[in-house]
């Protein structure tokens, strides 16, 4: 049996652009490459919550789209299987930047994890880190 392709950033822009809730978020690829990804999100009012901090749920898509993504830089198709969240601080700042990558590929799974940033000042700050294990389709 042939190993699926690996995800290209090409690829990757492509079902991005036709992904409404990644167009909702209005999420940009800053980094792709074989293990590893990273994104940024510019926070807006629409993706806070009542405090005013942006949603743990956008917190948590990036996680899980950039863990995902990371493992298909190198394993092709994939699901997310579990991911967890620990949020660390609230998400205040300019942008979020999210940075995956892939801790081990294995015939049937990876596991990727990946760190959220808030940038205020041009300081970053960490406010969460993940986990994720990701199937191979």
């Amino acid at each position: 049996m042939n190993a699926p392709a690996a995800l290209t950033r090409e690829r990757l822009e492509e079902a991005l652009e036709h992904s409404p809730f990644a167009q909702l978020v209005g999420f940009q690829l800053t980094d792709f490459g074989p293990g590893r990804v990273a994104m940024e999100v510019l926070p807006r009012r629409e993706l806070t919550q009542h405090h005013g901090f942006v949603h743990g749920a956008v917190v948590g898509f990036m996680i899980d789209s950039a863990c995902a993504w990371a493992a298909a830089s190198l394993v092709g198709d994939v699901v997310t299987s579990e991911y967890k969240v620990n949020l660390l601080a609230p998400a205040i700042g300019d942008k979020l930047i999210c940075r995956s990558e892939v801790i081990k590929a294995g015939q049937r799974q990876a596991v990727s994890r990946a760190d959220v940033f808030a940038v205020r000042d041009g300081q970053e700050k960490i406010i969460a880190t993940g986990l994720a294990t990701i199937a191979r389709v």
